[in-house]
């Protein structure tokens, strides 16, 4: 408690060696309480929490009224749940500091620090307003900074300060603009406390200002060169840099001023595993087991330490070993698992077991966020291999609705032969089903988990992002894209997170959905070419036939803005033209659609991109009998790719033509036309009768005609860069085919 105001004193009257003796008893007994408080607090910096709580509960039987000792105790709770916030419980750690905290206003309502760290408390947890009433309650109880000379104790007065300044840190970082102002002031009032420069470079670390970090741990440790904090802080920031030579005299120093100082052996284990000497790393760790008694919380700590320093097997072999004699620390089964799923290689099935034990054991609400993420992504890398399955299942049901096809058509031995075909796709796909049900019953659970992580953490960017990604990687598009709007929502709105939205409700089919957010790209970036590319691509898979023609407009805007960096957006460019191209093409407006085909040619030096448009600039020269112009057109083809299909059988298609022209239909003739989803012609397309040598290639128009054998059953229809495709026959004799790309 702090004076606020300095009365005048009465006089008393008081033998000389009575006032004497009641001053000694005061200061001896003062002296006593504080030695007993410190004695406490030095367990708990040391890292001894349990035998710390222990004492305190102790201390405060003896003191129940003395407000510091429910201060310190309540430091305990909160530093013992950041020394290992995997084992530990937030909920249960800020619950049990604030009731110390509480319990210390309710004894002395005029001593700051309790209110102090109720803020923390509350700070931490995101409960801001809380926080600053708290604040406004401890400094109500601290005397105005320009009455500064009639505080009693500016002792206590500046440490409370300094930790007033520490009540402004959440999720380590720190709140300059609050914090740095009242550690200005704590230490104008007491220049010499080594816990106030201790507690300002824990603030300048938080902000990575590890020069201004080690000056402040230097003072602490110039003025009181007993204690082993500072040095010890010091050497932590040299290892996180790794500057592991410079780390080590700290850490000696540590120990030469406290031998029994377990936390430096500790930190020099991890230095010497870090430095990849592993013995001397577990001499250390060793002696650190010694110091704290082997005790079964020491050896957690240890194995936290271990799994910081990434030595997963090792963590997992000590936490197998704590359980055989300890079996209620359940918590431990959640480093075990992650432990499973971070080694080299990893052990999905051992990390499963571990997090299933760890749910079916663990009170909910001791479970942590991290819980449910690992929980996710074990099962997902679990089952990694999913989407090839799931694609794999997809071929075999396209190959058997073909042989259904065809089993209806055929005759005899044929018949027969297609069904023992049927039975062997229908036994596969029923295995690769089994497969793909059980997978997603687990897929299902890790994307439940996932949510549960989000609802615990709803503005977590890392976890949102990692959430919508494997949705998008496991086929969920919808739901990727409803995730990835969450993140636009926490103030993630470049055009990129609109872009991955958009296209994510591309690959859903969510088509409208799609366009509304790729409206939105060109409306806040109007520069952006990918918001034109992926709009007009929407648009063309909403008209797949083109008969609509709302995919247009969508290509000509695409034209429009690609073609200020024709270098950077070749791509985009030669599939607008394509589209372009096979529209005008479609309409027979051959020269429209030839002027869209010479720009494919001219747009770059690539090869692919010039024979593409110079067969089908020869294309539209013979699609308007234009025949010797289009062998031209042809040739250049071959001048670049000689071996080109395409160029090649167009020519002999054109020569046939020219000598046929007049030559009558066969009755058992077949004809049509073969082109790609945007109307365009393909050339060179085989078109052959399944089971039989009788085959044809399409002409630069795509067009096809040849004689059939009697009794026919199919066609198979394939094309270099599309999908083939089997189409039964029937009594028409015209068949116009569309092929998509591969």
């Amino acid at each position: 408690m702090f004076d606020k105001t300095i009365t005048p004193m009465k006089r008393l009257s008081i033998k000389p060696i009575l006032f004497l003796a009641t001053l000694l008893s005061l200061l001896i007994t003062s002296n006593i309480k504080a030695q007993d408080l410190q004695a406490d607090y030095s367990l708990t910096k040391s890292e001894q929490y349990d035998e710390a709580e222990a004492a305190f509960k102790e201390l405060i039987k003896k003191e129940p009224t003395v407000s510091k000792n429910y201060f310190y105790f309540g430091e305990t709770y909160l530093l013992g749940y950041f020394a290992d916030t995997i084992s530990n419980s937030l909920k249960i750690s800020s619950d049990q500091a604030r009731e110390m905290y509480e319990l210390g206003v309710k004894v002395d309502s005029l001593n700051p620090l309790n209110y102090i760290g109720l803020a923390k408390v509350n700070f931490f947890l995101g409960k801001d307003q809380e926080a600053a009433n708290y604040r406004a309650k401890a400094k109500r109880q601290l005397p105005a900074y320009k009455k500064i000379k009639n505080i009693v104790n500016p002792k206590d007065y500046a440490f409370a300060l300094a930790k007033l300044a520490e009540s402004y840190v959440r999720n380590e970082k720190v709140d300059t603009s609050k914090a740095f102002p009242l550690l200005r002031e704590a230490i104008s009032i007491d220049s010499k406390s080594p816990d106030i420069y201790i507690i300002a470079g824990d603030l300048y670390f938080m902000i990575k200002d590890a020069s201004a970090s080690v000056k402040n741990y230097s003072i602490a440790n110039n003025l009181d060169k007993t204690r082993p904090t500072a040095n010890m802080k010091i050497g932590s920031i040299y290892m996180r840099a790794r500057n592991l030579n410079n780390a080590i005299p700290y850490f000696e120093q540590a120990i030469a001023l406290n031998a029994n100082y377990a936390p430096a052996y500790r930190e020099l284990g991890q230095l010497y595993s870090m430095a990849a000497k592993y013995d001397k790393s577990k001499e250390y760790f060793k002696k650190y087991l010694e110091l704290t008694k082997g005790n079964i919380p020491a050896k957690i700590r240890y194995v936290t330490s271990l799994f910081y320093a990434k030595e997963y097997d090792e963590v997992v072999k000590n936490i197998e070993e704590i359980l055989t004699i300890d079996q209620k620390r359940i918590y431990l089964n959640r480093l075990a698992a992650y432990s499973s799923f971070e080694k080299e290689p990893p052990a999905y099935e051992k990390a499963l077991a571990y997090m299933d034990k760890l749910f079916k054991e663990m009170p909910e609400d001791r479970l942590i966020p991290k819980d449910f993420t690992y929980y996710a992504r074990i099962i997902l890398k679990k089952n990694a291999d999913y989407p090839k399955v799931y694609q794999n299942a997809e071929k075999l049901e396209g190959d058997l609705k073909r042989n259904l096809d065809r089993y209806e058509n055929a005759k005899g031995a044929n018949k027969d032969k297609i069904k023992v075909q049927i039975d062997t796709l229908n036994a596969q796909i029923a295995d690769l089903r089994k497969i793909i049900a059980t997978d997603d019953a687990e897929i299902d659970k890790a994307f439940a988990a996932y949510k549960k992580a989000y609802d615990q953490a709803p503005e977590d960017r890392s976890l949102l992002n990692d959430i919508a990604v494997n949705l998008y990687n496991f086929k969920r598009f919808n739901e990727s894209a409803k995730y990835f709007e969450k993140l636009i929502d926490l103030g993630k709105n470049g055009a990129n997170d609109y872009m991955l939205v958009g296209k994510a409700y591309y690959q859903g089919e969510s088509y409208k959905k799609a366009d509304s957010i790729f409206s939105i790209v060109n409306q806040k970036f109007p520069e952006e070419v990918q918001g034109y590319v992926w709009m007009a691509n929407t648009y063309s898979a909403m008209d797949p036939e083109n008969t609509q023609g709302i995919a247009k407009p969508k290509f000509e805007l695409v034209i429009q803005k690609a073609r200020v960096d024709s270098v950077k957006y070749a791509t985009d460019l030669f599939n607008a033209y394509r589209f372009m191209g096979g529209d005008y093409f479609s309409a027979k407006n051959y020269s429209k659609a030839r002027d869209y085909y010479n720009m494919i040619v001219n747009l770059s030096d690539n090869k692919t991109y010039k024979t593409i448009g110079y067969n089908s600039v020869g294309l539209t020269y013979y699609s308007n009998n234009e025949y010797d112009k289009a062998i031209e057109a042809y040739n250049k083809t071959l001048e670049i790719d000689p071996k080109n299909q395409n160029a090649k059988v167009s020519i002999q298609n054109i020569n046939v033509a020219k000598n046929n022209a007049a030559k009558a239909i066969n009755p058992n003739e077949l004809k049509g036309v073969i082109k790609d989803v945007f109307g365009g012609p393909i050339a060179g397309a085989s078109v052959r009768v399944r089971d039989t040598a009788a085959e044809a290639w399409t002409n630069a128009k795509g067009e096809f005609a040849f004689e059939i054998p009697q009794g026919s059953e199919a066609l198979i229809i394939g094309a270099k860069g599309f999908k083939t495709k089997e189409i039964t026959i029937t009594k028409a004799r015209i068949y116009n085919i569309s092929l998509e790309q591969q």
